[in-house]
């Protein structure tokens, strides 16, 4: 299943298109929250608090306070606002609920409540909150019961991410008409708690981005010949592996071979014989493995020397799948002639910054990329013509069309030494198969994700989660999702 992602322009505009529907927008999501609530709160005994705002999300709010009562539920509602200043639709939302004698405050209650829905601030929002309604997101989140947050949790940026402020810590979030780019990535993700689409039966005819499934890579889950042979799925080259740092090569390496590469050629710049792990791996010199090679994957351990620089260059000449990663994206920004060999490229171009590499590659502060990480994304891809992930809480992964995506799988247990590695060896081994070049990124990522999250149902981490127990959790992955395809 594909789930749409839209930004809050294409939101408004759905909104203003939507105006004079029946039923009109603000009942529908009202009415969709209103069977998560029940779900949530099935004690019918337990108060439900409705925490409305002075806007649209507030109208939201005032429907669902009307609904749960009309349903036998005992609801309160405190509102921070003036019902003469509220919109019109959420000013008819309002009356209705008033209509029913329902109990309205204007301060936050003292008292015992079995849920409280988060109806302050949707997302328009994109200023720090202040003054009461500061004050009460702190109540909110201090409340020791469940938070239903609609749309987005109150306080955070729904494009960004970004929490500038205090910001409601929800246990689910209903997320109305597709999903926004600010409650996948960045802090969205910490706040949301659990994330439901609701779709209000709006059909969406052109969306922004869309969150990473398997369906955006399903025609290539498919069984293997049994007439097949190694040359059949490929050979990859990394080079890497600096003294010190032969590790990341050999990470990498072991990588893409259990995810089905042919032949895996570790070119290291540290000289070494044999990988006692895993001795499949073919280990040469550096300056051998680009010409074995369908597709080079250069950086991990690769130092910042003389020699690495040398390597670098040639692999930016070679007319193969490229995946640059780790040291070989700080080398770039050393120097423009480099800079301007990416540019050029015709064969497929992979970038796989974490948020300080992004920072460098575009001369701005690892802050600035994290303060939007989508554009900051764009902004790569744009100008290295590349597909790129940034990685990190939500990673974004932007071809060079402009399309982009955003991954929802994997854990805390990816914040440590080498997992990047491998999500260079897991990319180079499906497109050494002859995946298309946006496909293999796009599995790549969700598969290194689904492996982390696979580890830590089978008990392992997150805490003390290392890059080579990935390795065979995306291995035993791939093979169920090709089975079942």
């Amino acid at each position: 299943m594909r789930r749409p992602i839209l930004n809050n322009i294409s939101l408004r505009a759905i909104e203003s298109r939507e105006a004079n529907a029946s039923p009109p927008l603000m009942e529908r999501a009202g009415a969709s929250a209103t069977q998560i609530a029940l779900e949530m709160l099935a004690d019918t005994s337990r108060a439900i608090l409705v925490v409305a705002g002075p806007g649209n999300n507030g109208g939201d709010g005032f429907v669902m306070a009307r609904l749960l009562k009309q349903a036998g539920r005992n609801v309160t509602v405190a509102f921070c606002g003036d019902q003469d200043k509220l919109p019109p639709d959420a000013r008819q939302a309002h009356d209705a609920w008033q209509a029913t004698s329902g109990c309205t405050l204007s301060s936050f209650p003292d008292g015992d409540f079995g849920l409280i829905i988060d109806a302050l601030f949707g997302i328009g929002l994109a200023r720090p909150i202040e003054g009461m309604a500061r004050d009460w997101i702190e109540r909110i989140n201090t409340a020791h019961c469940p938070v239903l947050s609609l749309d987005i949790p109150s306080g955070l940026n729904a494009d960004t991410g970004i929490a500038a402020g205090p910001v409601v810590q929800a246990d689910c979030t209903a997320s109305f008409i597709a999903l926004k780019p600010g409650i996948l990535t960045a802090d969205g993700p910490d706040m949301c708690g659990k994330l439901i689409h609701c779709s209000l039966d709006i059909a969406i005819t052109r969306v922004d981005g869309e969150e990473i499934s398997p369906a955006h890579f399903h025609r290539h889950l498919k069984p293997r010949r049994r007439n097949s042979h190694k040359g059949s799925f490929g050979n990859v080259a990394i080079i890497g592996g600096a003294s010190g740092m032969a590790g990341a090569a050999l990470l990498c390496g072991r990588a893409a071979l259990k995810l089905g590469a042919g032949r895996v050629y570790v070119g290291m710049l540290d000289a070494l014989a044999v990988d006692p792990v895993q001795p499949e791996l073919m280990l040469r010199s550096a300056q051998d493995v680009a010409a074995l090679a369908d597709v080079i994957a250069i950086g991990p351990g690769l130092g910042q020397s003389l020699q690495a620089g040398e390597l670098l260059s040639q692999s930016l000449e070679c007319d193969k799948p490229l995946i640059l990663d780790a040291d070989a994206l700080n080398l770039l920004t050393q120097g423009t002639v480099l800079l301007r060999k990416v540019a050029v490229r015709s064969a497929p171009t992979f970038l796989t910054p974490h948020p300080t590499e992004a920072a460098r590659l575009l001369d701005i502060r690892t802050e600035q990329v994290q303060a939007d990480r989508l554009t900051s994304a764009k902004a790569l891809a744009q100008r290295f013509r590349a597909h790129v992930v940034l990685k990190g809480c939500g990673s974004i992964v932007v071809c060079p069309d402009g399309r982009w995506f955003i991954n929802t799988t994997g854990n805390p247990g990816l914040a440590s030494a080498g997992t990047g590695d491998v999500l260079t060896g897991v990319l180079a081994a499906l497109l050494a198969q002859g995946w298309e070049a946006s496909a293999a990124l796009l599995a790549a990522v969700h598969l290194h994700g689904a492996a982390a999250d696979y580890c830590v149902a089978q008990e392992i981490g997150p805490i003390g989660l290392t890059a080579s127990e990935l390795i065979n959790s995306a291995r035993q992955i791939l093979n169920d999702w090709i089975a079942k395809a």
